[in-house]
């Protein structure tokens, strides 16, 4: 008894401290909601993944595509349980069961009325992609096709994408034997919008400047960026290959509106320093993305 109450007051904390993710969660499912029977579904859209199945499913047969969904993703989740992160199965599970709910709930969502059948695609692969995106920010996935690429990247230590390309590529194909050769080629317009939408969500909260910097200056310019914009810089020793120098070499990352605030800072400053600005597409660690949200 006393180990259900003490495995009880576990959860509990854990749904404390990720109350937060767990809403995410839900703000992206209702999104891809919409996009799969707002749009998708009202247009005969093909879709990729074991969403593809389950609306190909409902064109055919009529079956709403939450029994596809669900259950598809039950199987794969009993499957993969045992090679993925506890976090991250509980995570996907919550967002499984509610995409399940709010899809068996929005059958007969109403749609808007569109003529264009390319400007549907678009629509709907770029709220989809929001939805999706938004959920995998959280280190959480929707099942399907990712499940069993993460398992098998595990099992057998190769990136395996590939093989997910080609599966959603078989799936669109099966798709124009019920929607037809054009019908499949709109979806294939709003897979690829989805794609799109989903990395620029998943990267745009991460975007980071990566900055180095070598001045005469570096004292001032440290101090600034310490105090002034409240990050952290790491001081490396370099050596200048013309002049035998040694040259301290200034590292830090800003957001984009702080590296432009540095650069107009180390220009007034020494207008002969060297400054490079890079792009980090992600960054882990203190004052920025956790590990735990992984």
């Amino acid at each position: 008894m006393n180990s259900i109450k003490w495995h009880g007051m576990r959860l509990m904390v854990a749904i404390k401290q990720e109350w937060l993710t767990l809403l995410n969660i839900t703000f992206g499912c209702v999104i891809l909601t919409i996009g799969i029977m707002g749009l998708t579904v009202p247009y005969k859209l093909p879709d990729s993944g074991l969403t593809g199945l389950a609306v190909l499913a409902k064109y055919a047969f009529g079956l709403s595509p939450a029994w596809i969904i669900g259950l598809g993703n039950v199987a794969l989740l009993w499957w993969s349980w045992k090679e993925l992160s506890p976090r991250f199965v509980v995570l996907t599970a919550y967002g499984v069961t509610l995409l399940t709910v709010l899809i068996r709930l929005a059958d007969n969502l109403p749609h808007p009325t569109i003529h264009d059948t390319l400007l549907v695609a678009i629509l709907a692969g770029v709220i989809k992609g929001i939805g999706g995106g938004i959920v995998f920010r959280c280190g959480a996935s929707l099942g399907g096709t990712d499940i069993i690429v993460m398992v098998l990247r595990k099992r057998l230590g190769v990136e395996v994408g590939k093989y997910s390309f080609y599966i959603n590529l078989f799936i669109l194909a099966l798709s124009s034997a019920v929607v037809g050769i054009e019908g499949a080629l709109f979806g294939l317009v709003s897979v690829y919008a989805n794609g799109v939408v989903t990395d620029n969500v998943l990267s745009s909260f991460d975007r980071r400047r990566l900055v180095f910097i070598v001045s005469r200056e570096h004292k001032a310019i440290t101090q600034y960026i310490i105090q002034e914009m409240n990050r952290g810089v790491t001081e490396l020793m370099g050596k200048g290959g013309y002049s035998g120098e040694d040259r301290p070499t200034l590292m830090c990352l800003l957001t984009p509106k702080q590296a432009m605030d540095l650069k107009r800072f180390v220009a007034q400053l020494d207008p002969k320093a060297f400054m490079v600005i890079s792009e980090a597409s992600e960054v882990l660690g203190r004052g920025f993305k956790t590990w735990k949200q992984l």
